[in-house]
């Protein structure tokens, strides 16, 4: 009888212990046996370290689980239990691939939301009105990110290597490199050619400082008070000098109209004009 109990303490305690150790592990891997989960879905390209119940965090808290994992043609689908029934994401929201650690570690996803709230009072996301306030709600789906690592970085720079081959890039890089030498080139020859138009022009740049300054000087001096004063004098008198020889050139025109004065003028001409061949004989040839 004593054995008998002693073995069934025994018994009781290794099934207490393998309970404990399962809730532990349960609870370490973000578990939870809670009524008010909801449900969301992740779509990944690639899905590389995730497993099911891998935890679910969000801004470093744990705040659910992945529940299963599901592999299709088009993508991988992970179902993630979250725990909070009141947790507001307000969208977009996608789900990240991380380690818990900068040193490695478990793999799990991480929630991450680029969206503000617009709402004072928003729904909870498990209710019907959820779908209209710009949060994530329960059934939705989101775009996942896959797990960043060396083997995808090496995947990717074989990808673009390939894409380059493909499209000649190398080739039209060096096209690109000997066009930009030889433009480069020209450039240095148009500039080595402005600096000798520049001196060549130096000498004309010269006089026409030296012509500013002389017009300068003009046109300080002619707003001195004095040179005003001596301008206007010359200008009225070549006025009266101008009247004078209208005048002038209107008496002669008076003369020249009066026949008698004409003719005794042309008279007096010739008769000096006999006088000076009298007093003067022309020299005849021996």
């Amino acid at each position: 009888m004593r054995r008998s109990f002693r073995d069934a303490i025994v018994g009781f305690s290794l099934i207490g212990g393998v309970v404990a150790f399962a809730a532990t592990m349960l609870w370490l891997r973000g578990v939870r046996i809670r009524s008010n989960a909801w449900e969301i879905t992740a779509n990944f390209s690639d899905a590389t370290g995730l497993a099911e119940r891998s935890p679910v965090t969000y801004r470093g808290i744990l705040v659910g689980y992945v529940d299963e994992i599901s592999v299709n043609p088009e993508n991988v689908q992970a179902t993630l239990k979250i725990d909070k029934k009141d947790l507001l994401l307000p969208l977009p929201v996608f789900a990240k691939v991380v380690k818990n650690s900068l040193l490695g570690g478990d793999v799990q996803i991480a929630l991450v939301s680029r969206g503000k709230l617009t709402y004072k009072n928003p729904p909870l996301p498990s209710s019907e009105e959820c779908y209209k306030k710009g949060i994530l709600c329960k059934n939705d789906q989101i775009k996942g990110e896959a797990l960043s690592s060396i083997s995808n970085l090496a995947s990717e720079i074989g990808r673009i290597v390939k894409k380059a081959e493909e499209e000649d890039i190398v080739t039209n890089l060096v096209d690109s490199t000997k066009q930009f030498d030889k433009t480069q080139k020209e450039l240095e020859e148009l500039i080595l050619q402005a600096k000798q138009e520049l001196i060549r022009a130096q000498p004309t740049i010269n006089e026409l400082n030296s012509a500013s300054e002389h017009l300068n000087n003009i046109l300080a001096a002619i707003d001195n008070p004095k040179t005003l004063n001596d301008i206007q004098e010359t200008a009225s008198n070549t006025r009266s000098l101008s009247k004078k020889i209208d005048s002038l050139s209107g008496e002669v025109e008076k003369m020249m109209q009066d026949e008698e004065l004409m003719n005794a003028v042309r008279n007096v001409t010739i008769g000096l004009g006999e006088l000076f061949s009298e007093i003067y004989p022309a020299k005849t040839q021996r």
